[in-house]
């Protein structure tokens, strides 16, 4: 064996557990295990877990916050016409740059498979061409999977069907998509249809941002799962935001959820941003702005969650930490029961890792050594902590590190304590349990 955890703590609860690797993958995963490595590390108990996936990002934007100038009203529509403004001004190095250290952050904090939505409406196909070389330098540490976005509307932007295929023409993995953008509903549907059939003619995958909006009748969601069903593509797209559901008619949504269900229609909402932009017309009561994720995971819907946007037009926050936006979909969704935040950590790492068709993903023999050691002793805590990555594996390597939390006390009137750690009440429940 190349190398094998000891003591490790596992999503699904077992604990004590040794993960065996050899030649990039995990050998064998059992108590005790009984052989010898190159390299032993002591998990002493802490979570071991396959890496985060961020199922929805905006690489091309990342980084550019300030450029031309600061989304002063913090809004959507101010944030697109930002991006409209900065595309003449870009340039690839720039791009290129920005995404690689973009995926620096991401590695540090076991973030090693991203989803990210590249604007097709430039006819240079700057972004394109940066973000493919993105792919390629770092494939060999991080699975980046690109979806050819046309942002300005695929009907409403004259050049933007043609651009989006020869984005994938030259290498782009997605369909992607904005009906709601479009100038009509009925161009928005059609919108769907059309980029529903050149993907299923392409054989690849579908990705629509798709009722990013807080009016409940725009419901292009139904026309993409119609679709979905009718091509035959089930298992194979994504509903991106759908953040008009939480407007919508009850009653419809009764009749909405199990329609996207049997059409395999997966969904990806974007807590951080969601909660953000959605809403900015209300007074108060003021709209959460997320989809309805506890509802849509009751009806057997495939849900995950994205970090969306980093110091970009959209959002001036933001660090490529997974845990935070889980951490986010907890609190909006209303997800505090014990099963219901592990769906969160799910809807980070296992969930959109199928949505992306991610091969060799997991904690099973044969599966890639892709793993992340968390100081944390199971996803709840986790998520509670934004836990440290203490080591970041790649195919079996050690990728990155982190020191665990800690902090030293040393308080009026009693003894000084090092190395106190930050969750001891947790550890000590979790002894006396």
């Amino acid at each position: 064996m190349d190398l094998v955890i000891r003591h490790a703590s596992l999503p699904d609860g077992r604990q004590n557990i040794d993960i065996a690797i050899a030649g990039g993958r995990i050998a064998a995963v059992a108590p005790a295990l009984q052989v010898k490595a190159a390299r032993e590390i002591d998990a002493e108990g802490d979570l071991v877990a396959p890496p985060f996936v961020d199922a929805h990002f905006h690489m091309d934007a990342t980084l550019s916050y300030g450029l031309p100038r600061v989304n002063q009203s913090g809004t959507l529509l101010e944030g697109i016409a930002l991006w409209g403004e900065l595309k003449p001004q870009l340039t690839q190095e720039a791009l290129v740059e920005r995404a690689l250290q973009y995926c620096d952050w991401a590695v540090a904090r076991g973030l090693l498979a991203i989803r990210t939505h590249v604007d097709v409406c430039d006819d240079r196909l700057l972004a394109v061409e940066a973000l493919l070389e993105v792919k390629r330098r770092v494939a060999p540490y991080l699975d980046l999977q690109l979806v050819a976005f046309p942002q300005d509307g695929v009907l409403r932007s004259p050049t933007a069907l043609a651009n989006l295929k020869r984005a994938i023409a030259l290498g782009v993995d997605v369909v992607g998509g904005i009906p709601h953008f479009e100038r009509t509903m009925a161009d928005g549907a059609e919108s769907v249809r059309l980029l529903c059939e050149f993907a299923a003619e392409q054989g690849v995958r579908v990705d629509m941002h798709c009722d990013e909006s807080d009016d409940p009748l725009s419901r292009h969601i139904e026309t993409l799962a119609y679709h979905t069903q009718r091509l035959g593509l089930q298992g194979r797209v994504a509903g991106s935001h759908l953040t008009s559901m939480h407007s919508m008619d009850n009653y419809y949504v009764s009749k909405l959820l199990p329609l996207i269900r049997e059409a395999g229609v997966a969904a990806i909402a974007n807590p951080l941003i969601n909660i953000t932009l959605q809403g900015r017309h209300d007074s108060y009561p003021k709209r959460r702005g997320m989809t309805r994720v506890p509802e849509m995971l009751a009806h057997g819907i495939e849900v995950a969650f994205g970090h969306d946007c980093v110091m970009d037009p959209w959002y001036s926050l933001g660090s490529g930490d997974m845990l935070e936006v889980a951490h986010m979909g907890l609190h909006v969704a209303q997800m505090t029961g014990q099963d219901a935040m592990r769906q969160c950590f799910e809807a980070v790492t296992s969930a959109p890792a199928r949505i992306l068709g991610l091969e060799g993903y997991g904690l099973q023999p044969g599966c890639h050594a892709d793993l992340v050691l968390l100081d944390a002793a199971d996803p709840v805590e986790a998520i509670r902590l934004r836990a440290a990555r203490r080591m970041v594996l790649r195919r079996g390597r050690v990728v990155a590190e982190s020191p665990r939390a800690r902090a030293r006390l040393d308080l009026p009137g009693r003894p000084a304590e090092t190395g106190f750690r930050l969750d001891r009440c947790a550890g000590l429940a979790r002894e006396n349990a």
